[in-house]
C-alpha cells in the first residue's frame, strides 16, 4: 500500500475536523488535558509553552485558564516574528489577534526557549513514534531544534497515524496524547 503524502494526511484531517460538533471538541479537549495533567512531565514542569488553539485544534483555553491562580505553573505562548517564534508569558488580558488569525501575547518580555520546561506542541497529525506534520511553515521545528524541554503533542484520535515519513528538518515530540489513547512515547533526535 502506498504511504499517504503530507497533503493527503492534511486533507483527511481537515475533513474529519469539519464533522466535529462543539460538544465533541470540548469533550476531546477535556480528555486530552486530563491525561496531560496526570503526566509526570507536566506535574514537575514550572514553565510551560502552550499554543493558543485555532478553532479546529484541540482547545487549550480552558486548560490554560484553569491554572491562572496556580503559583507553580507559568504558561507562555508563542508569537510569530518573521520566520521564528518568540515566547512570552500568557496573560488573558494581554493578547491580540496576530499572524494567521491566532491570538498572540503582547509585550516585550520575551523568554528564551532554554527557560521552558515543557512544550505542548500543535500539529495537523502525529504518528505513534512522535513524528508530526505541522501546517507547513516550520515554526515549531525551528523552535524545538533549540530546545531540551520535554515535548507533548496533543490531538484528536483521527489525527494519529501509524507512520509519517519525517523530513530531515522535522523534530519529533517525546509524547503524543490523543483523546482516546494512552500516552504514546515518541522520540527525539
Amino acid at each position: 500500500m502506498n504511504q499517504l503524502t503530507k497533503e493527503d494526511i492534511r486533507s483527511r484531517v481537515r475533513a474529519c475536523k469539519s464533522m466535529l460538533t462543539h460538544a465533541e471538541r470540548a469533550a476531546a479537549a477535556a480528555r486530552v488535558f486530563d491525561t496531560v495533567r496526570s503526566m509526570a512531565a507536566f506535574m514537575v514542569a514550572h514553565k510551560i509553552l502552550l499554543y493558543n488553539s485555532l478553532p479546529d485544534e484541540v482547545s487549550t483555553r480552558e486548560f490554560m485558564d484553569s491554572f491562572a491562580s496556580d503559583p507553580d505553573k507559568q504558561f507562555f505562548l508563542p508569537r510569530v516574528n518573521g520566520l521564528d517564534l518568540e515566547i512570552l508569558p500568557y496573560e488573558r488580558s494581554r493578547v491580540h489577534l496576530g499572524a494567521f488569525h491566532i491570538e498572540e501575547p503582547d509585550g516585550d518580555d520575551t523568554v528564551d526557549i532554554s527557560e521552558i520546561d515543557l512544550v505542548i506542541v500543535p500539529a495537523v497529525a502525529y504518528d505513534r513514534q512522535g513524528n508530526r506534520i505541522g501546517r507547513g511553515k516550520g515554526y515549531y521545528d525551528r523552535l524545538l531544534s533549540r530546545s531540551s524541554a520535554v515535548t507533548i503533542g496533543v490531538c484528536y484520535d483521527f489525527q494519529l497515524f501509524d507512520q509519517i515519513e519525517p523530513e530531515e528538518h522535522d523534530i519529533p515530540v517525546h509524547f503524543v496524547v490523543a483523546d482516546g489513547h494512552d500516552v504514546l512515547r515518541g522520540r527525539r533526535r
